[in-house]
């Protein structure tokens, strides 16, 4: 495996990786499908030092009262707290610079959110040290709940936003030695106090900087936003500019995003239940837009005579910063429970797509609400020539299950990106969803139709975690995808698992689409409760056997403000859009995301698999913030690369090559003698751009 094509940072990164490479990756034993991998949870052993545990929310004391009261009716339903446990969230990162991937965990007040220090690097075994709390980003005095992560300012190393449930969210700036400083006060981000859900990053400006956008929803000491208030309980999402200097402003109004169109009939720019979103670049134009994943939740549509308002709402930036409402013209003004997002190109004709989780098809055919087959799968909307997406139905899945956090891996290295999603609403009206057992969803030759593989999470428990926050990420080193889910509680014996009694000829059918009685029905909307009692939630690290044969490259972008003198791309090239054509199969395209899922983010590094492949004749693509286009030749499985931006694009109108060359040798040379490339990577990049202009051409 060639880890040494371009280094992940410098000038360290030299010693980093030769020990990561003396790492042996770690592999399991188990029975997979033909060219199928599986995954082994690895945090239940002490040996691995994943010590986190949930600490419930205060709001868990309103609902244990509400149970303990003798009969249970439509209005303690209503007064029940949305998350009553909380909903944390997951990043996956090297927060350490040393070349290996950690793992960030929000918790609740008074246990400090984890941050596990991976070991590969450092001594060659893969375990963690929770170092949370010494890290100074514990905030063990908040109920956190969202987290996203990137170099706000520009200098080598990430920082994090960590939300906070109905309090002030906090920034925490990377000092590179290993620890964070709160660096909330006089940032501007600590100055709401709405239910902050999901944040997610990107230069929505074109200054070099990343801004921060944040999902807000409700707070969830009860669900009145859910069941009986359409607009009026819910809390309006924020965008944040950065100024510099780890400073922000407020830029929410002015910029269009609470200008939202399409609502039946007219909500008058009322504020959604908006659980994820991202920004991504879906038009790839050369700016960050921004996804918004809103829930129609128990509010009848518009179809059963109430009103529409859970939407994809995709807002299009003009390139400054400021947003247009084109939910409609681009499709998405479908009514959902919409949750989770995750973005790829599923069906490998270089537009993105996206993935939705939903509430799925099963739990509504038992509540008091108008259902019909589809109204709230969990699905994937393909892009278009026009502009927009198409919703291509679920195909042979038929129906799916609920669904919080999403992620969209090739997790089998077969040359196209799967979808993998988890979750469960715990207390929804008198029952407990139980019915998502870690669906994956195997995309099919890269045609964007999927089956389900039932074989690759077999030995997790996910049907009986109420999983929130979920991110994926190469946490050993093989160059395969792993996985991180965090649930608030578990669902332990002896609370059984109902079947759903609604069968669709899916493979998500029952047994595994099943529920928890909650509360038995003694009446018409009356319940007394069951007496279940759960043990607060645990995180998994799910480690893929990695064993298939099947080969990827990597590609970690590194944008260079401030490296160069033309460099306008924040430094970890959040908002590019990266595509890889190997020679021997379709082109795969990658966005590189600052938070999207639901509250958590994945490892900034996109992967793809090349299958058997082992020919060095790829070529990488990079679509940077901005517009500019730069190509790397002869990329080969098993590269793990680190991409830096060079302000020269090979398609731009240049007068001549000879103007070009001058631009590409200037800027090559400006990080050759800034340490961030040696000689031979540098001659690497020449050559490549040379080839990338005369190829356009």
């Amino acid at each position: 495996m060639n880890r040494s094509t371009f280094p992940a940072r410098a000038p360290r990164a030299a010693a980093v990786l030769a020990a990561v490479c003396l790492a042996l990756p770690i592999a399991f034993a188990s029975t997979v499908l033909a060219d199928g991998v599986t995954f082994h949870d690895v945090a239940p052993d002490p040996a691995y030092g994943v010590t986190w545990k949930r600490v419930p929310s205060p709001t868990e004391a309103i609902f244990d009262a509400l149970k303990q009261q003798p009969l249970y009716t439509f209005a303690d339903v209503v007064a029940t707290p949305e998350k009553s446990r909380g909903g944390p969230g997951v990043a996956i990162l090297d927060y350490d610079g040393d070349g290996d991937l950690d793992v960030y965990a929000t918790n609740g007040p008074g246990a400090a959110n984890s941050l596990l220090q991976n070991q590969l690097a450092d001594s060659g075994v893969f375990t963690f040290v929770d170092v949370g709390a010494a890290s100074g980003a514990g905030a063990a005095d908040q109920d956190s709940t969202g987290v996203c992560y990137g170099d706000l300012d520009n200098d080598g190393d990430p920082d994090l936003v960590v939300l906070g449930r109905v309090e002030p969210n906090r920034l925490f700036e990377n000092l590179g030695d290993g620890t964070f400083r709160d660096a909330t006060a006089g940032s501007g981000l600590g100055a709401t106090s709405y239910g902050h859900t999901s944040c997610s990053l990107g230069d929505v400006d074109g200054d070099g900087l990343l801004d921060l956008f944040v999902a807000d929803t409700f707070d969830w000491a009860s669900r009145e936003a859910i069941f009986v208030l359409p607009h009026a309980a819910s809390h309006p999402n924020l965008l944040y500019r950065n100024l510099g200097a780890l400073a922000f402003a407020d830029v929410s109004l002015s910029s269009g995003i609470r200008d939202l169109t399409g609502f039946r009939p007219p909500a008058d720019g009322a504020p959604t239940i908006t659980w994820a979103t991202a920004l991504v670049d879906y038009d790839q134009d050369g700016d960050v837009d921004v996804f918004q994943a809103d829930d129609q939740a128990a509010i009848p549509r518009l179809r059963d005579g109430g009103g529409d308002r859970g939407y994809l709402q995709l807002l299009d930036n003009d390139g400054t910063g400021h947003f247009t409402d084109v939910t409609v013209a681009a499709g998405l003004d479908k009514p959902g429970q919409w949750m989770g997002l995750t973005f790829a190109d599923f069906n490998c004709d270089g537009r993105l797509d996206f993935f939705g989780s939903n509430f799925g098809d099963y739990a509504f055919t038992e509540l008091p609400i108008p259902y019909v087959l589809g109204d709230s799968s969990s699905r994937w909307f393909l892009g278009n020539a026009a502009g927009g997406f198409d919703d291509p139905g679920l195909g042979p899945l038929v129906a799916d299950p609920f669904g919080w956090s999403a992620t969209s891996p090739d997790y089998d290295n077969d040359g196209d990106p799967d979808v993998l999603y988890f979750g469960s609403l715990y207390a929804a009206a008198y029952m407990t969803t139980a019915e998502n057992p870690g669906a994956v969803l195997e995309n099919q030759d890269c045609s964007g139709v999927f089956r389900r593989d039932a074989v690759a999470l077999a030995a997790s428990s996910h049907t009986r975690r109420s999983d929130q926050g979920g991110a994926s990420g190469d946490l050993n080193g093989d160059g395969f995808a792993d996985l991180v889910t965090a649930a608030a509680l578990l669902y332990t014996e002896p609370a059984p698992l109902t079947p759903y009694a609604t069968t669709y000829g899916s493979p998500f059918d029952a047994p595994t689409a099943a529920r928890i009685i909650q509360f038995t029905p003694v009446g018409p909307l009356v319940f007394t409760w069951n007496g279940y009692v759960y043990p607060n939630g645990t995180l998994t690290v799910e480690i893929n056997s990695g064993d298939n044969g099947n080969g990827s490259v990597s590609v970690r972008t590194l944008g260079t403000v401030g490296l160069t003198s033309g460099g306008a791309v924040n430094r970890d090239g959040i908002g590019a859009v990266v595509a890889f054509r190997p020679h021997h199969g379709p082109p795969q395209l990658k966005p590189v995301v600052g938070g999207s899922s639901y509250s958590s983010q994945d490892a900034l590094a996109v992967s793809f698999g090349v299958g058997k492949h082992r020919g060095a004749d790829g070529v990488v693509e990079v679509l940077w913030p901005g517009g500019v286009r730069n190509r790397l030749y002869n990329v080969k499985a098993g590269d793990r690369l680190t991409f830096p931006e060079i302000p020269c694009s090979y398609d731009a109108a240049w007068g001549s090559f000879q103007d070009y060359k001058g631009c590409v040798d200037g800027a090559v040379g400006e990080l050759a003698t800034a340490g961030v490339v040696s000689a031979s990577q540098a001659a690497k990049l020449r050559s490549s751009a040379y080839r990338a202009f005369h190829d356009a051409g």
